[in-house]
C-alpha cells in the first residue's frame, strides 16, 4: 500500500525528477518482441521492415528522437500534453461507460427516506473536511514503498479534484482548471434530484454550513424536485451523449442568457451530489455496479448526472451509493484516497446534526433554469435513446472469488498483480484460444507531473504458460507448467519495473507518433502498419485498484469486442469487475468471469502442488514493490493520431497541471532489462 506522510513541499513536482527518455533501440526492440507472438508471420515480417526503416541511421526515428530530448529539457514532462489528449480529451466517445469509471460503497440500509439524506449530508461535510485539507496544502505526501522505499510521488491530481471541469469540444474537450487568483473560489455544489438541479452554497456568510444546515436544505431540494409546476428538462441527459454531440447541444444552449448562467453554475461547483431515486431492482453488487457507471438509463437516474465534473457523489434512495469521477484530472488512486477518506469521516466522526450552531437565515437553494427551444428538446431525445442502447449493451459481472486472496499468492513468494494479471490471461487464452494486446496502467508519479504508462501483460511468457495448462497435446507435466508460471510471473514483474521507472514502449512510441504529426512529416511506415493498430486495441483492459475500505471500482470496455477488468485484492478474496458488450458476438462476461474462477483455482492447485519456493515451515513475507495500477484506460482509437490539419493545436487545452497512482505488491527478484537498470542506478526508485 501507499506510504504518507506529512510535510509540506514535497509532492508538489518542482522537487521530483524528471520522466526520462527511454533509448530508442530499446524501445524498438522491445516494441517488436511484445508483438512478434500477438502477429502473424506476415504481418511480423511487415513490421520488422517498418521498425528497421524507422531506425535506420539518419531516419525518421533518429530525427524524432533528438526532437523529443529538446523537449525534454524544455518541458517538466515531455509525454504529459500528448499522453493527456490521446487517453482522454481526442476521444470523442461518451463518458458514462466508455471512460467514467465508478467506485461503489456499501450497500445502505436506509430506513426511511430522512435516512438517505442524513447520509448525503454527512457525506458532504466529509467533502468540505476534505477540501479544507487540500486548500490547507496539509494533505500528507505520498511515498512509494517496496524495494527502494522514500520517493515523494506527485500529488497534483489531487487539487484537481473539487477545481476542474471537462468542457466538451467538437474535436478536442478542453481539462479546465480554477487556479486564477482573480476568480472566487467556488463555495457551492450543485444537488442532482430528479433530473433538476439545484444551487446549494455550503459557506454563508463566510461560514461552512453544519450538518443540521446541509440536512435542512436537501429537505428544501427535495420538496422543491417533486414540485410540477417548475419543472425543468432533464438537460444533464445531454452530458451522456458523445463528446463532439455535446459540445454541439452545449453550444445551442449557450444561445441563451438563462442556459449560460446554469451552466456556469455547473462547471464551478466543487461537485455534485446525485440523490437517486430508488430504482426497483434487487441491489447486486452487479447491479449497483450498473447503476453507478450509467444511472439505469432515462427510465431511472440517467439523466440526474453530470458527467462533465470530476466528482459525482451519488446516493440512492434505496441504498445504492457511490461515486461516478471523470477520469481526465487525475488517476484512480486519487478516487480511492478520497472516497477512502470520506467513508472512513462517516464512520469515525458521528453525525453531528444535534450540534453547533445552524445559521439562523438559510437561503433556500436555488433551481437552474433552462430555456429549451424545439431543437434542444430534439437533441435530448437523441442523447435520450444513445443513452438506452448503451445500457442495453453493457454486461456487467462482478464477482467476489473467495477460495483464495492475495495472501496465498505472497505465501507463494509470488508478486499478487503479476499472479492475477497472468490469471487474465489464462482465462482469456480459455475462452478465445488466442492472446491479444494488453493493457495495465502503472503510475509514474515519481516523476514531475507524471501520470501513468502502460505494462504489456500479453507476454510471450504468459502465452507459454496459458498454452502449457490449456492444451493437453503439448504434454506438460505439472513441473513445467510451474516453471513457466514462475517464468511468466517474472517477465510480468520485469515489464512493470520498467513502466514504473519511465522505460516502457507506449509513452515513447506515442511521443515519436504525434511529433511526427506536429512536425508535419510525412507519417512514418512504422505507424501506419498494422501491427501498431493491433498493439493499440486493447481488448483486455485491466487494473488493480486495491482499497482498504469495503468498495470497489468498475469501468466498462474501451473496444467494442473487448473486456474491462477491475479488480480488488484482499487478504482471503478478490473482487472482480468484468464487463463487455452485449452487442460484440465474440464477447461474454459470465463466461469469462468462469473461465476466470476455473484458472485461478487450477493455478493455486498447481502451486500446492509443485511450488518447491514455498515452505511452509519458514516462510518470509514477500517483497513489495509500488507498481501504482489504476482505472486508466486506453482508448479505441488510441492508434489514430490526431489530423494535424484539422487538430492544428497539439497542446491540450488544459488549465492545470498532473501525476498519479494506486498499488501493487510485485516480487522484484527478477533480473532487469538493460533500460530497469539505468533507470534503477539513476535512483528512480521502485
Amino acid at each position: 500500500m501507499l506510504g504518507t506522510q506529512h510535510s509540506t513541499g514535497s509532492g508538489d513536482g518542482d522537487s521530483l525528477p524528471k520522466l526520462p527518455l527511454p533509448d530508442l533501440a530499446a524501445t524498438l526492440d522491445l516494441y517488436l518482441r511484445s508483438m512478434k507472438h500477438l502477429l502473424t508471420e506476415e504481418q511480423f515480417s511487415k513490421t520488422q521492415k517498418a521498425v528497421k526503416q524507422f531506425a535506420a541511421p539518419g531516419g525518421a526515428g533518429e530525427l524524432l528522437q533528438s526532437k523529443l530530448k529538446e523537449k525534454r529539457e524544455s518541458k517538466a514532462n515531455w509525454v504529459y500534453d500528448y499522453w493527456l489528449n490521446d487517453m482522454y480529451l481526442n476521444n470523442r466517445l461518451a463518458l458514462p461507460v466508455n471512460s467514467s469509471p465508478a467506485m461503489i460503497f456499501p450497500l445502505q440500509n436506509f430506513k426511511a427516506p430522512i435516512d438517505s439524506l442524513r447520509f448525503a449530508a454527512h457525506l458532504i461535510s466529509g467533502v468540505l473536511e476534505y477540501k479544507t485539507l487540500l486548500d490547507a496544502r496539509a494533505l500528507p505526501v505520498d511515498y512509494a514503498r517496496g524495494q527502494l522505499a522514500g520517493t515523494p510521488l506527485c500529488m497534483e491530481q489531487y487539487y484537481r479534484l473539487f477545481t476542474s471541469y471537462r468542457l466538451p469540444g467538437h474535436e478536442r474537450d478542453t481539462l479546465v482548471a480554477q487556479e486564477s487568483s482573480v476568480m472566487p473560489e467556488p463555495e457551492h455544489i450543485i444537488v442532482a434530484c430528479r433530473n433538476q438541479f439545484f444551487v446549494l452554497d455550503v459557506v454563508i456568510n463566510f461560514r461552512r454550513l453544519n450538518e443540521r444546515d446541509l440536512l435542512t436544505q436537501l429537505q428544501r431540494i427535495i420538496k422543491m424536485a417533486d414540485g410540477d409546476e417548475e419543472k425543468q428538462p432533464p438537460v444533464g441527459l445531454l452530458t451522456t451523449d458523445g463528446r463532439t454531440e455535446w459540445a454541439v447541444s452545449r453550444s445551442v444552449l449557450m444561445r441563451e442568457s438563462t442556459n449560460r448562467d446554469s451552466l456556469d453554475m455547473i462547471e464551478r461547483c466543487l461537485c455534485l451530489v446525485c440523490l437517486d431515486d430508488s430504482c426497483g431492482a434487487e441491489l447486486s453488487e452487479t447491479t449497483q455496479a450498473t447503476m453507478m457507471l450509467h444511472g439505469g438509463g432515462v427510465a431511472k437516474n440517467g439523466g440526474n448526472r453530470w458527467y462533465d465534473k470530476p466528482m459525482q457523489l451519488v446516493v440512492g434512495a434505496g441504498g445504492c451509493c457511490g461515486v461516478v469521477c471523470e477520469h481526465s484530472p487525475f488517476e484512480g488512486i486519487v478516487l480511492v484516497q478520497c472516497t477512502e477518506y470520506l467513508l472512513k469521516y462517516m464512520i469515525g466522526s458521528p453525525s453531528k446534526l444535534v450540534r453547533a450552531a445552524s445559521v439562523s437565515e438559510l437561503p433556500a437553494p436555488r433551481r437552474l433554469r433552462w430555456k429549451c427551444t424545439p431543437e434542444i428538446h430534439k437533441l435530448l431525445s437523441s442523447s435520450a435513446e444513445k443513452l438506452q442502447r448503451l445500457v442495453k449493451n453493457l454486461d456487467m459481472n462482478v464477482y467476489k472469488f473467495c477460495d483464495y486472496g492475495k495472501e496465498f499468492i505472497k505465501k507463494q513468494k509470488m508478486s499478487p498483480d503479476a499472479y492475477i494479471q497472468v490469471a487474465l490471461q489464462l482465462a482469456y487464452y480459455r475462452c478465445h484460444g488466442r492472446p491479444v494486446s494488453t493493457y495495465e496502467s502503472a503510475s509514474i508519479r515519481r516523476f514531475k507531473q507524471g501520470r501513468v504508462d502502460n505494462i504489456r501483460s500479453a507476454t510471450p511468457e504468459a502465452l507459454d504458460f496459458v498454452r502449457a495448462m490449456s492444451d493437453e497435446k503439448l504434454g506438460a507435466c505439472g513441473t513445467e507448467k510451474m516453471e513457466k508460471l514462475k517464468g511468466a510471473i517474472a517477465a510480468q514483474t520485469k515489464y512493470t519495473i520498467l513502466a514504473i521507472t519511465g522505460m516502457a514502449i507506449d509513452n515513447h512510441l506515442l511521443g515519436l507518433r504525434e511529433l511526427a504529426a506536429e512536425l508535419k512529416l510525412e507519417k512514418p511506415e512504422m505507424f501506419a502498419d498494422e501491427a501498431y493498430l493491433i498493439s493499440n486495441q486493447f481488448i483486455l483492459s485491466t487494473s488493480q485498484v486495491p482499497t482498504t475500505v469495503e468498495m470497489f471500482c468498475c469501468y466498462g470496455p474501451v473496444v467494442p469486442n473487448g473486456y474491462g477488468a477491475c479488480y480488488n485484492p484482499q487478504a482471503d478474496h478478490i473482487i472482480f469487475c468484468v464487463s463487455s458488450f452485449r452487442e460484440s458476438p465474440e464477447t461474454c462476461s459470465a463466461e469469462f468471469v468462469k473461465c476466470l474462477v476455473q484458472g485461478l483455482k487450477d493455478m493455486r492447485d498447481l502451486c500446492d502442488k509443485y511450488n518447491t519456493s514455498f515452505s511452509p515451515a519458514k516462510q518470509r513475507p514477500a517483497q513489495t514493490l509500488e507498481n501504482h495500477t489504476q482505472t486508466d484506460r486506453k482508448w479505441q482509437s488510441k492508434a489514430q493520431p490526431s489530423n494535424p490539419t484539422n487538430n492544428p493545436q497539439t497542446l491540450p487545452q488544459v488549465l492545470v497541471r498532473t501525476p498519479d497512482q494506486t498499488q501493487v505488491e510485485a516480487q522484484t527478484q527478477t533480473n532487469l532489462t538493460k533500460g530497469g537498470i539505468q533507470a534503477w542506478k539513476n535512483g528512480n526508485e521502485m
